[in-house]
């Protein structure tokens, strides 16, 4: 509990207090033998105010200066009017005074409140957790001695002391020292993270053991903390279509109780005077605000928002970050999954394999003359070339590079004219296509020197193991799985096989991606969804035109926190089927919510109409049914993402 919340409690604590005392001496008849009859009466009177005002002055203030701004109808109007019009009843001197009732209401509408607010609390200290890697400080050393900065202040290339114990607070490669990092307020994982001399390191982890110098990459606005933080505080302005319909609804639901209400008390009393009836305008009355007190809508209101919550912050917990109630919404009626290849369900890191020289050509010439073409590319083919080479690469022999998406590179290395990738990239560079020799067991890396073909280099790439339990988590969800690579076939078709994927589109080009999505999206049942997953990079214009897009192992990548609409942090594609699993979990308790608020409430609504039950009951009914409702969805938070 913080502050507030325990100053709240000792004033509940207090107002029920005296509220019982008040009870006993009315009941015991001490208030009659002191003040007689009808004295007792107006004593009760101003004894129940006191616990009522200390209790409920909060309420009534709230709903007065709502009324002042024109937006009287929300459940503090409704306890206001019920809990005034239950001690006005002492102005029907026919009916029974209900001054116990009306302080009651009010006292058990704040416990109800504080309980409420206590769950929201608690489940929204689940995602802000995550705010406890915002850094409050950067070391920057001067003059041998080491000065505290805002992070906000420090620029890119500066170099910062980062001791054991403190937050990385900006993005950067290690100059000097080796460390251990707690990445687990990012990533989920409990495992900590080694890095030692030029490695790259995010802001947001904590440094366990070692002294680290860091040269920063990024200002404080663009690292990867802020990215995060930017994202869980905007999270809740996505709300699902349940979120929309419950503030829609209460917008409605509010002003036509109070109109019935209304209704209750003037009608019946109207039709029994025109008969010739006495009017038992109390009695009426009494009923009317029976029907207030049942019809507050916090049950929902509260609820739906708080189950919604929950779920994100349990998908936080793990690392799993969602950008709004309405993506996790949207998981729980995916019934495909497509899935990049290289980076999502492969290592990514490609390895050489073997290298098939053409005559005229040696090993050694191949892996040159590819290693220093794809010099100036990121691509991890490029990558793993330049490492199979092993050598520092003289860019001054290197000038003309062109890479083209999909395809591979040209350049002029050496004052030769070099081609190094796909056949496609043969095709539209060379007139030997149908001399290329096609190598299985990977992925193969064409070369042409001065528009001679050179060679084949084959590249391997390791499938994750997580992935084959990713494959086999959606496959008993019933989900259809299909897998995007650029690729070949023969490659694309062989790992699909080993993994179990359904269907798998081969030697595709950027735009060929997003034109196979479109094709599922336009031929799926309307209330069926596609969720992508990708590396957020590449992928970007399919995590966008899809219902759901998942960066995938997205620790450090700013387009993929951009582009998706759900991160999974660590590189574990398992947790695809498991964030279904939770979202299908929260949507279960949601609805749960809905049905059992509304049928417990329209029952009691009934009820109170016909005179069946009073106040007691529908105080009862009104907290307990939100208390369970709360309950209910504090369920979502102990949901856990594997």
């Amino acid at each position: 509990m913080n502050k507030k919340q325990k100053k709240w409690l000792k004033r509940i604590l207090l107002a029920l207090a005296l509220f019982f005392t008040v009870m006993a001496l009315d009941e015991l008849g001490v208030l009659a033998g002191i003040f007689g009859e009808p004295g007792a009466l107006y004593a009760s009177f101003a004894l129940y105010l006191i616990p009522y005002l200390i209790a409920g002055h909060d309420v009534l203030l709230k709903a007065w200066r709502n009324i002042r701004r024109g937006e009287a109808f929300d459940e503090s109007f409704l306890m206001a009017v019920a809990t005034i019009g239950a001690f006005a009843m002492i102005f029907f001197p026919e009916t029974e005074p209900h001054m116990a009732e009306g302080a009651a209401v009010m006292l058990f509408y704040q416990v109800g409140e504080l309980f409420q607010s206590y769950a929201v609390g608690k489940s929204r200290r689940s995602i802000t957790a995550l705010m406890d890697i915002r850094p409050d400080y950067a070391n920057i050393e001067q003059d041998g001695q080491l000065t505290q900065v805002d992070p906000g202040e420090v620029p890119v290339g500066a170099v910062i002391v980062v001791q054991p114990g403190e937050k990385v607070p900006l993005d950067g490669v290690v100059l000097e020292g080796s460390s251990t990092l707690n990445t687990a307020a990012l990533t989920g994982e409990s495992l900590p993270r080694d890095v030692t001399d030029g490695d790259e390191i995010v802001s947001g982890c904590i440094n366990m053991t070692g002294v680290l110098k860091i040269r920063t990459t990024k200002a404080f606005g663009e690292s990867t903390v802020s990215k995060i933080l930017e994202l869980v505080e905007n999270s809740s302005s996505h709300k699902s279509k349940s979120e929309n319909f419950i503030s829609k609804f209460a917008r409605v639901y509010t002003p036509a109780v109070c109109a019935a209400a209304l209704a209750l008390a003037v009608l019946p009393p109207v039709v029994r005077l025109l008969a010739g009836l006495d009017g038992d305008w109390g009695t009426w009355l009494y009923r009317a605000l029976s029907f207030l007190v049942v019809s507050c809508p916090c049950a929902l209101v509260i609820s739906i928002p708080l189950s919604f919550f929950g779920g994100i912050g349990g998908a936080s917990k793990a690392g799993v970050l969602v950008k709004g109630s309405n993506y996790l919404e949207a998981m729980s009626q995916v019934q495909w999954v497509v899935m990049d290849k290289t980076g999502t369900l492969t290592e990514g890191v490609f390895h050489v394999e073997d290298i098939f020289p053409e005559e005229g050509f040696s090993e050694k010439e191949l892996i040159e003359y590819a290693a220093m073409a794809e010099n100036y590319s990121n691509h991890p083919i490029s990558q793993s070339l330049k490492e199979a080479y092993g050598k520092a690469i003289d860019e001054s022999l290197i000038s003309g590079v062109e890479e083209l998406a999909g395809k591979g590179v040209t350049a002029e290395v050496k004052g030769h004219k070099v081609a190094a990738g796909n056949k496609k990239l043969m095709a539209d560079k060379t007139d030997f296509e149908g001399q290329l020799k096609e190598h299985s067991g990977g992925t193969q890396v064409y070369v042409a020197v001065d528009g001679k073909y050179a060679g084949c280099i084959l590249l391997a790439d390791k499938i994750k193991e997580d992935a084959y339990k990713a494959v086999a988590a959606l496959k008993r969800e019933g989900i259809q799985t299909v897998m995007l690579t650029g690729d070949s076939r023969e490659v694309g078709e062989a790992v699909a096989e080993r993994l179990g994927i359904d269907k798998v589109h081969a030697g595709l080009m950027p735009a060929d991606k997003v034109r196979i999505v479109e094709d599922i999206l336009h031929t799926k049942p309307e209330k069926k969804k596609v969720a992508f997953v990708g590396d957020g990079i590449n992928d970007a214009p399919v995590l966008a035109r899809v219902d759901v897009g998942i960066a995938m192992g997205a620790l450090g990548s700013d387009a993929a926190i951009e582009a998706a609409d759900m991160v999974i942090m660590e590189d574990q594609p398992s947790k695809i089927s498991s964030m279904i699993h939770l979202s299908k979990k929260t949507m279960r308790i949601v609805y749960e919510n809905i049905v059992f608020a509304l049928g417990i409430k329209a029952a009691v609504l009934a009820l109170s109409a016909l005179g069946i039950v009073g106040l007691w009951a529908a105080v009862f009914a009104d907290v307990g049914v939100s208390m369970l409702a709360v309950l209910n969805a504090l369920r979502c938070l102990s949901s856990k993402v594997e």
